[in-house]
């Protein structure tokens, strides 16, 4: 039976997941502030008037430093609301969130104090629902920074299922720009798409700030025949040939 896109994307969502968990606090934490601090001294950081943040869970790349910066330098602060990012990435709740039942659209709801986040689907933080909702209109500039479990060179990007986030960057003007948080092991050369999925603008690390692509676009309509991370000197630091020994394990264990 033929592998779909839909399978290469379960497959490699479990194996990234599993490392990134695997990875110790302490050096999960390290790595969050460099990745933070990459971004604070960027220009698109800089430039930006307006931040969409997210709550982290687990070992994902915090944005606690991003909010707090954003808030003493007096850029509009904004969450998630509904972004239905389940532990297990499972559940109906899970893949609708509360933004819009309907479509499972993520609401970005502005916040101007941490204390005003509250522990919404699933325990993940987010702004209460009579807060302001983000019209990107408002600002010149937005900056869009973004979770996910792994990254392509082109701005691929592979979150927990339910397209929550590629709604959601489809529906922001083209001033916004959109920044993937990750640490160099899941930034990969390329990783499985389909037509509905989104670029991102740039991939920051705690080893670099990668410039994908110019625009937050709609993934090309042709699929990867191979999940190709490339080798060991590649010219990206953070990209390990172990990642086809990974992926091959992988696809024998759901075979």
């Amino acid at each position: 039976m033929a592998t779909t896109v839909a399978d290469e994307k379960k497959n490699l969502r479990a194996i990234m997941i599993a490392c990134r968990e695997a990875l110790p606090g302490e050096r999960a934490a390290a790595w969050s502030e460099i990745v933070q601090r990459q971004v604070i001294a960027s220009k698109p950081y800089r430039d930006a008037c307006a931040v969409v943040l997210y709550a982290a869970i687990g070992n994902e790349v915090s944005t606690d430093l991003l909010l707090a910066d954003a808030l003493a330098s007096d850029r509009a602060v904004f969450y998630p609301s509904g972004a239905g990012r389940s532990p297990s990435g499972a559940g109906r709740r899970a893949r609708h969130g509360v933004g819009d039942p309907a479509t499972g659209t993520i609401v970005a709801r502005r916040i101007r104090d941490r204390a005003e986040l509250v522990g919404g689907t699933y325990g993940i933080l987010e702004p209460p629902v009579s807060s302001e909702v983000l019209d990107s209109k408002s600002f010149a500039k937005v900056l869009v920074c973004v979770p996910g479990v792994a990254f392509g060179l082109e701005g691929q990007r592979l979150g927990r299922g339910g397209g929550h986030y590629d709604r959601f960057i489809g529906q922001l003007g083209g001033e916004a720009i959109t920044v993937g948080l990750a640490f160099s092991f899941q930034l990969l050369d390329r990783i499985p798409e389909t037509g509905l999925d989104r670029r991102l603008n740039f991939i920051v690390t705690e080893s670099e700030v990668h410039r994908a692509c110019e625009a937050p676009l709609l993934a090309r309509r042709t699929r990867t025949k191979e999940v190709n991370p490339g080798g060991s000197n590649h010219g990206n630091p953070g990209i390990h040939s172990w990642w086809r020994g990974l992926l091959h394990l992988g696809n024998n264990e759901t075979a």
